[in-house]
């Protein structure tokens, strides 16, 4: 080029930067001294910003799941408090050093840009502010121009006027672009390094500063190299400004660039997807899930379901047994995968609960002081009206204990026990823990309820089970956060704490599934008619896990079975969990082992005609309790260090001789007067249960306090 053209070149270069600096400088003084006028007529377009992605996250704030924005980018709201502040540094010192010093418009950055444009002949630096980026954020422009720029400045002293520093801040740190459709630190941080960024490294930090000048080039998946040198450059300028030490940049720079973009969580796809559907508007979502639990779970049930066939699903829920708050909930084996119809929610589907039902069954006969575990049972064909039961194996083991009539899952006993029990009497006692069974149209509760003939979720029946083992007496529901609360139902306990430890004793001693780990917990299986649901669920000192196996559809599947098919995926979610060691719950007050030579002589054998609660005596009298009345709060004396004054109790009907049960322990002899002598062992709340030579029971629950407290 000859000197008369580098002097014109020169003189172009000149005339537009002085232009650049006339049109900063006119568009500074006009906002200035117009801004009033122009914040009514022309406001900043910040509302068009706020097309959040929505999140469900976990208990502790962990992101379950996250949806894409209206425009299909990922743009989460960031949150100062929540970003590391070693990153936020970086930025203001390699961005916008001034940042909290000036007003949207930093004129000592212009001329230093102005300066170097016309010493260079190129664009060293921008004096871009981040304001004055955010407005460029908010109302994007394809064009470069000298127009676009003081528009830019003027939006920049708008939002100035507009928002504090801290939201300035917050407001670039969601809205800037870090490659494809990735808008924001959170959504970067979790993209390129698969965390969030409250705690980032030094090297990470200087590549999410590097981004934003120039994302599409800078992509780590795509450019790696260019990535690197960005980043390269962070690092220098920060040891420059004193935020590295030499030793620090030396390792930051040697850091390996991401190769790929993660992909965004996608846990608890139909929780999540239930979140969103109840309220769109709301951007972010607390459930009580834990999303490490989740994670791991969602694993064990995909294994667990390949292992049984291309159309097998299983769902999984585990809960916290003194909360009630749900930790993980998995609705199928996969939530994409059509030939299982993954988009199924099977935690909240209605089922046939095969044998589940049957530890309820037996706490309630033990608390009504039917049975003791140690109670001689038949397993012996039997026709209860037209209904005739059998055994999964169709076989009868003649007289048993009530624990091994448990423990092996035997159909006839638990039948038994119902007809005696009632079956509307049973499926009250469930609704005490918020549980409705859901019988056929049109049908009454009936003995079928013992086998499976009733309707239940998952998410119920794992209630129910969280109860019996939280065995404090206090009626617990349920919750995600989502669909449902956790928290006390109130009202009477579905079972005592005496009947509930009975079970889960009895329960403790079910053999684990072949090639399980050992695990310390109680647990019991149930398989519906036609093969087409397998349950297992169980519970440790701290937690309750259900697991259901079988298809979307309701179509059998033969074979499959509680101990085989959902066993194994129940013990392995325990084991992948670190669960299955806590202790089960120690034994209440009155509930004891009793060998069954120490049984009185109405529990040695359980007939079919004992009836609970009450049976009439040769007058025509039902056994009663006339004193004390349950529910009452006796005072007694210490006469002598250590001992508690008697309790006298008044019994009406019935037929003698009587034998008095004090929270589950013979106490005393028996007794052919209506009136017994009850010597407590200590104070506080009591069950007393009275039977009579017809096995009748009739039983109060009291509370003993001392005299004059």
């Amino acid at each position: 080029m000859s000197e008369a053209g580098d002097t014109k070149g020169w003189q172009r270069l000149r005339q537009r930067a002085a232009a650049l600096a006339a049109a900063l400088a006119v568009a500074f003084g006009l906002g200035l001294f117009g801004l009033d006028r122009l914040d009514h007529a022309f406001p900043p377009p910040l509302d068009l910003a706020q097309d959040y992605s929505r999140e469900v996250v976990d208990r502790h704030g962990e992101p379950l799941r996250i949806f894409a924005n209206g425009q299909g980018r990922w743009r989460l709201k960031a949150d100062l408090d929540r970003v590391d502040p070693q990153f936020v540094a970086m930025l203001i010192a390699y961005e916008d050093k001034r940042f909290y010093a000036h007003h949207g418009v930093d004129p000592l950055a212009m001329a230093r840009s102005v300066g170097q444009l016309l010493q260079h002949g190129r664009i060293v630096s921008g004096g871009s502010t981040i304001t004055m980026q955010v407005a460029r954020l908010v109302e994007p422009r394809e064009e470069r121009s000298l127009l676009a720029k003081a528009r830019q400045t003027l939006r920049a002293l708008q939002i100035e006027r507009r928002l504090s520093k801290r939201e300035i801040l917050e407001l670039y740190l969601t809205l800037a672009p870090y490659g494809g459709n990735l808008e924001g630190v959170r959504s970067a941080s979790l993209a390129w390094f698969g965390r969030e960024p409250r705690k980032l490294t030094l090297s990470q930090s200087a590549l999410l500063v590097a981004l934003p000048q120039s994302p599409e080039a800078r992509r780590p998946d795509r450019h790696r190299e260019n990535a690197r040198l960005a980043r390269s450059r962070v690092i220098e300028r920060m040891q420059r400004a004193g935020l590295f030490n030499e030793g620090e940049a030396a390792d930051s720079a040697r850091d390996t660039i991401p190769a790929l973009r993660l992909a965004m969580p996608t846990l608890a796809p139909h929780l999540a997807q239930l979140a969103l559907d109840r309220d769109p508007k709301k951007l972010r979502h607390q459930t009580t899930l834990d999303a490490g639990l989740q994670a791991r779970f969602e694993a064990v049930v995909g294994e667990g379901a390949l292992r049984n066939g291309p159309r097998i699903t299983a769902a999984l829920v585990a809960a916290d047994i003194k909360t009630g708050e749900i930790v993980a909930r998995v609705g199928s084996a996969g939530f994409l995968d059509d030939g299982r119809s993954g988009w199924v929610d099977m935690t909240s589907a209605l089922r046939s609960p095969g044998s589940t039902l049957k530890p309820f069954i037996y706490g309630l006969a033990i608390e009504d002081g039917l049975v003791a575990p140690e109670t001689l049972i038949s397993d012996r064909p039997e026709d209860f009206g037209g209904y005739r039961p059998t055994n999964f194996d169709m076989t009868y083991q003649g007289d048993v204990t009530v624990r091994e009539a448990l423990q092996r899952s035997l159909n006839v006993p638990a039948i038994r026990l119902l007809d005696s029990l009632g079956p509307s009497r049973f499926v009250l006692r469930l609704k005490r823990a918020g549980v409705t069974l859901t019988l056929p149209e049109g049908e009454r509760p009936g003995l079928s309820l013992g086998l499976g003939g009733a309707g239940i979720s998952l998410v119920d029946l794992v209630q129910l089970y969280a109860n019996l083992a939280a065995g404090n007496g206090e009626p617990l529901a349920l919750g995600d956060g989502i669909e449902r609360l956790a928290g006390p139902l109130g009202g009477a306990p579905m079972l005592s704490r005496v009947a509930s430890w009975h079970v889960g004793d009895m329960l403790s001693g079910i053999p684990n599934p072949s090639g399980s780990r050992p695990l310390r917990i109680a647990w019991k299986t149930g398989t519906s008619y036609g093969y087409r649901d397998a349950w297992a669920i169980g519970y440790d000192g701290k937690h309750v896990i259900g697991v259901w196996v079988g298809r979307a559809d309701n179509g059998a599947v033969p074979g499959i079975t509680g101990a085989t098919t959902a066993g194994p995926i129940l013990f392995a979610a325990f084991d992948s969990a670190g669960m299955g060691n806590e202790p089960l719950p120690k034994a209440p007050a009155g509930a004891v082992r009793i060998e069954q030579a120490q049984l009185p002589d109405p529990l040695l054998r359980f007939s079919p005609g004992q009836v609970a609660p009450a049976a009439i005596s040769a007058r025509g009298e039902v056994l009663d309790i006339a004193f004390p009345q349950s529910g009452a709060a006796l005072e007694v004396s210490a006469p002598n260090q250590g001992t508690v004054s008697p309790v006298i109790l008044k019994l009406q009907g019935g037929r003698p001789p009587f034998r008095l049960l004090a929270n589950g322990k013979p106490s005393g002899p028996v007794s052919r007067t209506r009136q017994l002598v009850w010597k407590p062992e200590g104070l506080g709340f009591q069950r007393l249960t009275v039977l009579d030579a017809n096995g009748s029971a009739r039983s109060v629950d009291i509370s003993l306090q001392m005299e004059g407290l």
